[in-house]
């Protein structure tokens, strides 16, 4: 074979190397993504597939040492099962959920990323071994080859986030990376078809599970949405993967419910019990109403129940996904419920993250209601800390006050009051609400503010459907197995310490409390 044959030859080499890389970082990082939604906790689960895919890719490494033989038909191979297996693994994954037993679906989902790994990891050293064979000197061959992996890794992760993820969702991003997967093999057998005996069997495989997963790519979504509708009780109506969460819309009988990466938000038939409580102690507590701060609320419903009061000047709405605020602004069902609130003059939009926007802005505000979801991962979590409620402190007026939504008192005692614990470290009068709202039970509130409040002082006077003045102390009574007296299982007092950005101690915390519910 002369010199620019050879060239060629290990021109292919790298730039199938660089292709692979960028597709095995896809998978890996779409594997977390996957487990953040279906199982939760999303630190977690990207910390467990990462650290599975990178076993699995050491063991790839391993078995690599006994490819010696037929290097080129080896990698086509290899790539037929990335292709086959990390194709298929976001649809059989939410079929898994949906028809087996709880716990299969994790099981699930380890199993493919540690083989998916495996498989990632046998591909560089088989290349590396063909560019030596080919006559390149090892170590030009080792670095180039290494070069290409090490680029399409970051190409890959930027592909993923900016690309993949928000416009085609993880069904069909796993579909057409494994389509990129198959492509390199059918590309590399071409190249090297002199070397490989029975071409068109190897070529013809190829084709056909190429075809195979372009079905995956048109009718794959599809079918993952009726596997999806199983995991939730009414009709999904709407569903969307934004960039930062999967937005569920489900209706059934009149009930619109909302869900985020698989947690209720809200039922039409129950909300305006949890949003009455959140708003009104507050701005009867406030000793005005004039600048309102919302961080979260996405949805539009905190924002209807504030512009009740007249005297409200301004609204800031602080909503990290622009998708959530969108939908709240044009899909008519939840439109219906919002009354158009987040189309007011009044209202300003801030698609930013919550703690980074209190450390940038200089503003202060009356009420600061505090909407966000549960600190059940790390950047969550930053959001339930002593630093964040310092932030919270400093942008409120003197005679203003917050209202911090915290979990249930019922299902997570240690959580609600640990959080009550952080809000008073940071230098906050606190008093406790809680409200039965019966599409997820009992729910806790904080009602903060620089000097003490009285409930029986305040009066709501706001049209309501279920909160009253005469309501209110009632509100701030709660049971022997919901109050602050925390108890481990020997009945030992347990300590509440606040939780701080240096020692996250909540998220440990609230993966116990929930982990039977």
């Amino acid at each position: 074979m002369d010199k620019k044959e050879l060239l060629k030859q290990s021109s292919s080499i790298y730039w199938a190397s660089g292709i692979v890389s960028i597709c095995g970082i896809i998978f890996e990082v779409l594997f977390g993504a996957l487990g953040s939604y279906i199982l939760g906790d999303g630190v977690k689960q990207y910390t467990l597939t990462i650290s599975l895919f990178l076993t699995g890719m050491g063991i790839g490494a391993f078995i690599s040492e006994k490819i010696t033989k037929q290097l080129v038909l080896s990698f086509i191979w290899i790539e037929y099962g990335i292709g086959l297996i990390g194709g298929f693994s976001a649809l059989l994954l939410f079929g898994v959920t949906a028809y087996l037993p709880d716990g299969t679906d994790a099981l699930f989902l380890y199993a493919v990323t540690l083989i998916v790994g495996a498989l990632t990891g046998v591909e560089l050293p088989v290349l590396i071994r063909k560019a030596n064979d080919i006559g390149v000197a090892l170590h030009k061959s080792t670095a180039k080859v290494l070069f290409s992996d090490y680029a399409g890794g970051l190409i890959g992760g930027l592909l993923f986030l900016f690309l993949l993820r928000p416009y085609f969702g993880l069904v069909k991003t796993a579909f057409i990376v494994a389509m990129i997967n198959v492509a390199v093999a059918l590309w590399v057998a071409v190249k090297f078809r002199k070397e490989l005996k029975r071409f068109s069997l190897h070529a013809g495989a190829g084709g056909l599970l190429l075809l195979l997963i372009i079905i995956g790519i048109l009718m794959g979504e599809e079918a993952a949405f009726h596997f999806e509708q199983k995991l939730y009780k009414d009709p999904i109506v709407y569903s969307e993967q934004t960039s930062y969460q999967q937005i569920v819309l489900t209706r059934e009988e009149g009930d619109t419910r909302l869900y985020l990466d698989g947690q209720l938000q809200f039922s039409s038939a129950d909300e305006h019990r949890y949003h009455e409580t959140l708003v009104h102690p507050a701005m009867s507590a406030a000793g005005g109403h004039q600048r309102i701060l919302i961080l979260g609320g996405g949805d539009g419903l905190a924002v209807r129940e504030v512009l009740k009061y007249k005297d409200t000047r301004s609204i800031t709405l602080v909503d990290l996904d622009p998708k959530m605020v969108e939908l709240a602004n044009t899909h008519h069902l939840l439109t219906e419920l919002n009354k158009r609130s987040l189309t007011n003059k009044k209202v300003e939009a801030v698609h930013q993250d919550a703690f980074r926007f209190l450390e940038e802005s200089d503003g202060f505000y009356d009420v600061i209601l505090v909407d966000l979801p549960d600190p059940n991962n790390e950047s969550l979590n930053k959001l339930y800390t002593m630093e964040f409620y310092s932030l919270l402190r400093n942008h409120l007026t003197p005679g203003g006050a917050i209202m911090v939504q915290a979990t249930s008192p019922v299902f997570a005692p240690q959580v609600y009051w640990t959080i009550d614990r952080t809000i008073q470290a940071a230098g906050l009068s606190t008093n406790n609400l809680h409200v039965d709202v019966p599409s997820f039970g009992g729910w806790g509130f904080v009602l903060a503010s620089r000097h003490p409040i009285s409930l029986k002082d305040l009066q709501i006077k706001a049209e309501t459907r279920y909160l009253t003045t005469e309501l209110l102390p009632a509100l701030a009574r709660f049971g022997k197995d919901e109050d602050a007296k925390i108890e481990d299982e020997s009945g030992h007092p347990v300590e509440l310490r606040p939780n701080t950005l240096i020692r996250p101690n909540l998220i440990e915390v609230y993966e116990k409390s929930w982990k039977y519910y």
